[in-house]
């Protein structure tokens, strides 16, 4: 029972009252009758028992969706403003209105986030501070490493990428798309890298590494740190120009150095999960008749996006982009006509969510048309999927509304209007939402994916059956 959600069991509760009031009318009618002497005839009693249920159970639930509008639904919404408090660092204020019937009840609630929102005031000015210092020497790193000729990749001990810089991001790109925690073997024939590996005397050796792809080896300096994994040295100029390299952030993230462990997606935690978030704009929103015009992809890797890891494409549909679609997303036909067809960037964007939990804003639809061109790709899309819909019914409760806009001003989460209706700008829209989740279920109790898929199927039965 304390599985069931607060309007559900209230709901129940309402029932109870309902059937128990019919049981003991009916006894006891059943005992007048039967204690009528001379008997009477059945039909009053079985119209009064009758005439009793339709009004009992029209007071009751006029009574329920009294309380559950005044009562069960504010306290839901006060519980998620806490734990949006709590876990995600919004602070947005509750409705007095809306939380009139509930006493001080919400006012405490308010008083005693303020008061401890004194203290963390205090302890985010002390992380902004040193933020911003961990932000330019971030800065300052990376362009020494962008200045330097030499391309550099950190591996953990399971040859996982652990860091690379704009140099290694240019030649890595010129294969697949670039991206931590992806094995080297995505990049490079595995066989050369195992070879690599095993000459691994200690010292510092050279050795050559050939593409995935078939294309010009690529020479590469190996070096053992003195803890766990590898550093790769490369010269980038054999692959692409300068010009290339410059626009490219140093990418890095070192817990990936100790998370070698193999463990069952489900069992993975919340925050550990690797998730390509995606949107995609279409001709119309038909999955089974209209086509992809651009896509948009960002990553978010163990609770944060992963800054610099970012698809966007526009995508020749091969027709005309409808005028109506136009309006919406902006994109026209002559934005489309010299773009690759969605058998190349389709590709892209499979290659750059290898391994990952797909995310999307209403996922149905932009797994379904993916699906639907697996044939022309060349790959089966049978990632995990998380919908930030679902999402958002679980931490708020399915009567509220989950609309992309409504989600994102809910959790505080600015969307510039020039970016909305683009596939990158609502991409990133999207993963601010998903982190933000993410950390509220997991305060609610959702320790991991495995745990959390029961109730996103309830509410996918229950909000896509609706709709």
């Amino acid at each position: 029972m304390t599985r069931l959600s607060l309007r559900l069991r209230v709901f129940l509760f309402f029932c109870l009252l309902a059937v128990g009031a019919l049981v003991i009318v009916a006894g006891a009618l059943a005992l007048g009758w039967y204690r009528s002497d001379p008997p009477v005839p059945r039909a009053p009693f079985i119209t009064a028992f009758v005439a009793f249920g339709l009004i009992n159970s029209g007071l009751l639930l006029g009574v329920w969706l009294l309380f559950d509008e005044n009562v069960a639904k504010p306290i839901n919404r006060l519980s998620a403003n806490l734990r949006m408090r709590a876990h995600a660092d919004v602070a947005n204020q509750m409705d007095a209105e809306d939380a009139q019937y509930l006493g001080d009840l919400a006012p405490a609630a308010a008083a005693l986030g303020a008061k401890a929102g004194l203290g963390v005031e205090e302890m985010a000015a002390s992380v902004a501070r040193e933020t911003e210092r961990l932000a330019f020497e971030h800065k300052r790193l990376s362009a020494l490493l962008t200045a330097s000729p030499i391309g550099t990749i950190l591996v953990n001990p399971a040859r996982e990428i652990v860091l690379y810089d704009a140099q290694a991001a240019s030649v890595l790109s010129g294969i697949r798309p670039p991206r931590l925690k992806a094995p080297l073997s995505d990049f490079f024939e595995a066989d050369e890298i195992e070879q690599a590996f095993t000459l691994d005397t200690g010292q510092e050796h050279q050795c050559q590494l050939r593409p995935v792809t078939g294309s010009e080896a690529v020479t590469v300096r190996i070096k053992k740190l003195n803890g766990d994994g590898h550093i790769l040295f490369f010269d980038p100029s054999q692959q692409v120009a300068e010009a290339q390299i410059s626009a490219r952030p140093l990418v890095f993230d070192f817990d990936l150095m100790h998370q070698n462990e193999n463990r069952e997606i489900d069992d993975l935690p919340l925050d550990q999960l690797v998730c390509v978030v995606l949107d995609l704009e279409t001709t119309g929103l038909s999955v089974a008749e209209d086509a992809i015009v651009q896509i948009g992809a960002v990553r978010v890797m163990n609770g944060i996006k992963v800054a610099g890891e970012e698809i966007s494409c526009y995508v020749n549909p091969g027709r005309p982009i409808p005028p109506s679609s136009t309006r919406i997303h902006h994109v026209t036909d002559a934005d489309v006509a010299q773009a690759p067809t969605i058998a190349e960037a389709g590709r892209q964007l499979y290659d750059f969510s290898k391994d990952a939990v797909l995310v999307a804003h209403n996922a149905p639809f932009d797994i379904g048309l993916l699906k639907r061109h697996e044939a022309e790709i060349g790959a089966a899309w049978d990632h995990p999927v998380l919908d930030t819909v679902l999402l958002s019914a679980v931490a708020f409760g399915a009567t509220e509304e989950h609309s992309l806009d409504a989600l994102c001003d809910r959790l505080g989460i600015r969307i510039d209007p020039k970016d909305r209706h683009t596939a990158l700008g609502d991409a990133h829209v999207t993963a601010d939402a998903l982190v933000c989740l993410l950390h509220m279920l997991k305060g609610q109790g959702y320790e991991n994916l495995g745990a959390l898929k029961e109730q996103l199927d309830r509410h996918a039965h229950r909000l896509y059956a609706a709709s």
